[in-house]
């Protein structure tokens, strides 16, 4: 990870950190943190093969560094740049604004692939449209390849989250929703869990005019894995 003023931009902003959990499969499969000794009398399919799921749900989650606690956004649909984009404003909306009323400017730190992927132009224009919606600044700050494992979320909320959904199944959205919301540690983490039910497309392009009119201000100092959407009026 680089930032291009140092340790004053972790300063000068709500630090948090972001990424996608990996996808569940609805119905009688046991997950990949299926323990045989933990529930003994259990059951389940031995293969989760897609098409014998009722459902899949895909979790997103957002961790705030200050305040040890973790959000996540079970989303039923794709993981797309948009599903992310709604993550951080379900965040927003029902935590970080209560927490930081004040706060102008927020600081991401994220992975550099996926639906939050640093070479796809389309999470910059749908970052844009939050940062227009949520009247803040939002500072990405990308891990370069193969360095994701640096990222806080990935070591000091989702091991947690893992230990947590140990020897069950999961047989509807309200099972994964009530057992990732106990995640929690000795030292405090906590965890909120919030289901976004919208249907997102996928295939999307990002507007014709979007590279030439963009108003993201990237930075000096590794420009693609640094950059900010500010809000437009």
């Amino acid at each position: 990870m680089a930032t291009s003023n140092g340790s004053t931009a972790i300063r000068d902003k709500i630090l948090a950190s972001l990424a996608r959990y990996r996808a569940l499969r609805i119905d009688k499969f046991p997950c990949a943190f299926w323990r045989l000794s933990s529930r003994p009398g259990l059951t389940a399919n031995d293969h989760d093969f897609p098409s014998s799921a009722t459902g899949s749900v895909i979790p997103h989650g957002f961790y705030d560094l200050k305040l040890n606690t973790g959000y996540i956004t079970l989303g039923t649909s794709h993981d797309t740049s948009e599903f992310a984009c709604d993550s951080l404003s379900q965040w927003w909306i029902n935590e970080g604004i209560i927490h930081y009323p004040k706060a102008k400017s927020l600081l991401i730190l994220c992975d550099g692939g996926g639906s939050n992927s640093s070479r796809h132009y389309i999470f910059k224009e749908d970052l844009q449209k939050t940062a227009n919606a949520l009247g803040v600044e939002i500072r990405i700050v990308h891990y370069p390849p193969y360095t994701s494992k640096y990222n806080p979320i990935e070591n000091r909320f989702f091991p947690h989250v893992t230990r947590a959904c140990e020897g069950v199944v999961f047989d509807s959205i309200e099972t994964v929703k009530t057992l990732i919301a106990r995640t929690s540690t000795s030292t405090g983490l906590t965890t909120v869990v919030n289901i976004l039910d919208k249907i997102y497309e996928t295939g999307r392009k990002y507007a014709t005019d979007f590279k030439e009119k963009m108003p993201i201000v990237f930075d000096e100092h590794l420009p693609k894995w640094n950059y900010r959407a500010i809000p437009q009026k």
